[in-house]
C-alpha cells in the first residue's frame, strides 16, 4: 500500500518533471562508472546486508549455496541472534537459504523466477550491483510503474523506493551521425526526485553498498581467508626459492 501511493505521488508530479526536460542541467550524470566501494572484511558492513538481504530480497531471492550457519560463523551472529531475525520458520541453521516466494507464485506475479543471487556478485561484479540498485526510476508505461538504466524493463520493480523515494529519468535528445545520416536519439542526463524516501542520498548509498558487500561475500564466502592465505603462500615460494637457489650454488660449484 505505500508503495502505491508512492507512486500515485509520482504520477501527480511527473508533469512538473518532464517539463524540466529541455532545460541544461549540466554534465549527464556519469551513473556508469559509479563504483561500490565495498569491502568484503568489514564484518559490521556485513552484518548490515545480511539485515537489508533478508528484509528487501530474500522473499524472492535464495542464495542457494549458502548455509545460514556458515552466514552466522563468518559474520559473528550468535546462534540466538540467528534463530530470532533471520531463520524462517521451520528451518535449520544447517538449511540452504532459500527464497520465501513459491516459484509458480513467482511466474505469476513477475513472468519469471527471480534468479539465485549466490554467485549474482561474481558473474556481474560488485559495480554493476550496485549501478543496477540506484539506477530505478519512475516508468507509468510499465507493469510494475518502473524502470533501470543498466537492465532495461527488468521484471524486478523498484523495491527500494520506500527507501530512496521514487525519481523520473531526465532524457536529453542528442544528435548523432550514423553512417552520414544525422539522427536524433535520447539519453540519459540525471535524475529528479518526485518522492522523497526515507534515507538521504548519503544514507541510501551506504544501505545499497553493504547490501552489495554482503552479496560479494556470498558468492564467495572464504574469499577474506584465501587472500590471507595467499599473502603467506607467496612469501614462503619466495623463501622456498631463495633456499633452492642456494642449493642449487652448493650442487654446480664443484662443477665450476
Amino acid at each position: 500500500m505505500r508503495k502505491s501511493a508512492l507512486l500515485a505521488l509520482a504520477l501527480l508530479f511527473s508533469p512538473l518533471v518532464l517539463a524540466a526536460e529541455g532545460e541544461g542541467a549540466g554534465a549527464p550524470l556519469d551513473w556508469e562508472h559509479w563504483q561500490a566501494g565495498n569491502e568484503v572484511s568489514n564484518t559490521a558492513s556485513l552484518q548490515r546486508g545480511a539485515r537489508n538481504f533478508f528484509n528487501y530480497c530474500a522473499g524472492c531471492h535464495s542464495l542457494k549455496y549458502l548455509r545460514y550457519s556458515r552466514m552466522a560463523a563468518d559474520l559473528k551472529i550468535s546462534t540466538d541472534q540467528l534463530k530470532a531475525n533471520l531463520l524462517p520458520a521451520g528451518a535449520a541453521p544447517a538449511d540452504y537459504v532459500r527464497a520465501s516466494m513459491a516459484p509458480e507464485d513467482a511466474l505469476a506475479w513477475f513472468g519469471k523466477e527471480p534468479p539465485d543471487l549466490s554467485l549474482i556478485a561474481r558473474s556481474r561484479g560488485p559495480d554493476r550491483n550496485y549501478q543496477f540498485l540506484k539506477t530505478f526510476y519512475l516508468d507509468p508505461s510499465r507493469p510494475n510503474r518502473s524502470n533501470n538504466l543498466l537492465v532495461s524493463n527488468p521484471a524486478m520493480p523498484a523495491v527500494l523506493s520506500d527507501l530512496e523515494g521514487v525519481k523520473e529519468a531526465v532524457f536529453r535528445n542528442v544528435e548523432v551521425t550514423v553512417d552520414g545520416k544525422v539522427t536524433t536519439e535520447k539519453r540519459f542526463d540525471h535524475f529528479v526526485t518526485v518522492v522523497p524516501g526515507q534515507l538521504n542520498d548519503a544514507q541510501f548509498d551506504d544501505f545499497v553498498r553493504d547490501t552489495v558487500n554482503f552479496l560479494d561475500y556470498a558468492g564467495e564466502p572464504s574469499q577474506v581467508d584465501r587472500r590471507s592465505i595467499g599473502v603467506w603462500v607467496v612469501l614462503f615460494l619466495l623463501v622456498f626459492t631463495w633456499f633452492a637457489w642456494l642449493l642449487k650454488k652448493e650442487y654446480w660449484k664443484d662443477v665450476h
